[in-house]
């Protein structure tokens, strides 16, 4: 079986994050590594509760509210 190498560019099924999409200007490219970005940060941050971060270095918490 010979071996495919993807190609970002032009495929989307079988892209993978990589470094250097920072650089890149498609929008494949630059999609992966913002979401990349986003998922990190999120993963990062290690927690499930919602808060806003205050500038003054004071969390305003979202409560979670139901549907009464």
């Amino acid at each position: 079986m010979e071996h495919k190498k993807a190609n970002p560019k032009k495929e989307l099924a079988g892209s993978f994050y990589h470094p250097s999409y920072y650089k890149e200007s498609d929008d494949l490219s630059s999609g992966i590594a913002t979401s990349h970005e986003q998922v990190s940060d999120t993963y990062t941050e290690g927690e499930i509760g919602a808060v806003i971060d205050d500038v003054n270095g004071k969390d305003i918490p979202i409560p979670r509210k139901g549907f009464e």
